[in-house]
């Protein structure tokens, strides 16, 4: 019996490969807004939300990106869309939880920029609204997701929404279309490195 060399068992296995994608693909064949959540304790939900906004600026779609928790802060990721005239940009809190410390404010403040999602969430105009870090303010009950599914799940057929934050609750889970959970390994900021320009800033 002749041993298939490598080459050989790559070849076969890539050829199986192509004819599995291929009917994935044919089948795969709806065009519709999808709902994505990106949560988990890993590095890297925003950026690939804001990832995802250059993709569909790219394509000359109009995108809203409103940002809970986060307080204005001089970013790069804002710095960056603010030249676009197709994004529009919200830093909709006051910082950090651990530091306002304030739970009916916080609540207030999270209602508020819920107000302004809604807006962009019944806009036809817009392509893309991402709510970044709305699952903390759903973890810290500023938000209730019972509450807001209707807004989201009702938004025009052809938009898409993400939403990023630790520790997305089930019911937004079982909701969405697509869903990746990023788990740390390891984090620079264990090690007594602080947020850095270009990565977290």
């Amino acid at each position: 019996m002749v041993m298939e060399n490598q080459a050989e068992r790559h070849n076969r296995v890539m050829a199986r490969r192509k004819r599995w994608m291929d009917e994935q693909i044919a089948r795969a064949q709806a065009d519709k807004g999808v709902l994505l959540v990106l949560t988990g304790d890993g590095k890297g939900k925003s950026s690939s939300a804001f990832g995802m906004a250059a993709r569909a600026l790219g394509h000359g779609m109009r995108v809203a990106i409103l940002q809970f928790i986060k307080a204005p802060l001089d970013t790069g990721e804002e710095r960056f869309f603010s030249q676009f005239g197709n994004v529009a940009f919200h830093a909709l809190g006051e910082g950090f939880t651990w530091e306002t410390q304030n739970f009916e404010r916080d609540r207030a403040i999270a209602e508020a920029g819920w107000a302004l999602a809604r807006d962009y969430l019944r806009d036809p105009a817009t392509d893309m609204v991402i709510l970044d870090e709305l699952c903390v303010a759903l973890a810290y009950h500023y938000l209730d997701w019972n509450s807001l599914r209707g807004d989201v799940l009702a938004r025009p057929d052809h938009q898409h929404a993400i939403i990023t934050g630790r520790g997305a609750p089930q019911g937004l889970i079982d909701d969405a279309d697509t869903v990746t959970e990023m788990r740390a390994l390891k984090h620079a900021f264990d090690a007594g490195i602080r947020a850095q320009k270009g990565i977290e800033l």
